[in-house]
């Protein structure tokens, strides 16, 4: 994989890309999700660098993309992440977001419905407004002081066991969170920005229609939040296919990385 930068007014993107990217060949762009790293995809990418174009970043604020100005939008990263795009010629790509990643997803569908060729949703959500309480919006804009209160050798213990299920799902994710080891600050202000541009994404109720070919995938011990319902009522009210993926947790693709490389190559296969 080759490391690679993009300059925007709030600071540095770095992203990955395959060896060389081919034309003809479809591109998979995986997004990780909110506080986790590019990392997050290291099972996906080994499967899929010689079959496929493939791209992953570390999300503005995250790991390697620091220092970075915290007042941008949801529809900012989808922004920036079409520029990193069409930098790097890629065309109709197919978004793979895990959480935080799969709101990006759906931003992107909503500002370039047009580009996006395919989307798969791991153990992430629906942005629209309806699927959301007041109360949850709430708490979403104000998890700042949960994180940078909250005793750190704790919330690494509870950051792991909550997202995984397996050895190394949970090693992984433990890895990425140590990233902050030391600047529980910065990890709490990074936390609270992203919950805070959820929620202010979704009070702006706009469509966020997937109109592309498209996949939910959701582990059925996935105990962040209420994934589990929101996929549930996502499914009924789209018709989007869902899978969920036993003996895994809200880091699916960690826990069980062969199933979830196998729905993916699938679902390529179909939409090619």
């Amino acid at each position: 994989m080759i490391t690679k930068t993009y300059q925007t007014p709030k600071g540095t993107i770095y992203y990955w890309t395959g060896n060389k990217i081919e034309g003809m060949k479809t591109t998979l762009v995986f997004l990780p999700g909110l506080t986790a790293d590019h990392r997050l995809f290291d099972k996906q990418i080994e499967y899929f660098e010689d079959k496929y174009n493939v791209l992953v970043w570390d999300a503005p604020g995250h790991a390697s993309s620091f220092p970075f100005e915290l007042t941008f939008s949801l529809m900012d990263k989808a922004k920036w992440l079409d520029e990193i795009l069409i930098l790097e010629e890629i065309r109709r790509p197919v978004i793979i977001g895990q959480s935080m990643g799969g709101y990006v997803g759906q931003a992107y569908a909503q500002l370039f419905p047009d580009k996006l060729a395919g989307f798969i949703s791991i153990d992430s959500a629906p942005l629209q407004r309806k699927y959301v309480t007041a109360v949850e919006l709430w708490l979403l804009k104000r998890m700042e002081p949960v994180y940078r209160y909250f005793p750190w050798k704790l919330l690494l213990k509870s950051g792991t066991t909550g997202v995984a299920v397996s050895v190394y799902g949970r090693a992984l994710m433990r890895d990425m969170m140590m990233v902050y080891n030391g600047n529980q600050k910065r990890y709490a202000k990074l936390a609270g920005h992203g919950f805070r541009i959820l929620a202010e994404a979704m009070e702006a109720d706009l469509p966020y229609r997937i109109t592309c070919p498209a996949l939910l995938i959701c582990g059925e011990k996935d105990r962040a939040g209420s994934c589990i319902r929101y996929n549930k009522a996502w499914h009924k009210n789209t018709g989007i296919r869902l899978v969920w993926i036993k003996d895994a947790g809200h880091n699916s693709n960690t826990d069980e990385p062969d199933m979830i490389n196998a729905l993916m190559e699938q679902f390529v296969c179909d939409m090619e």
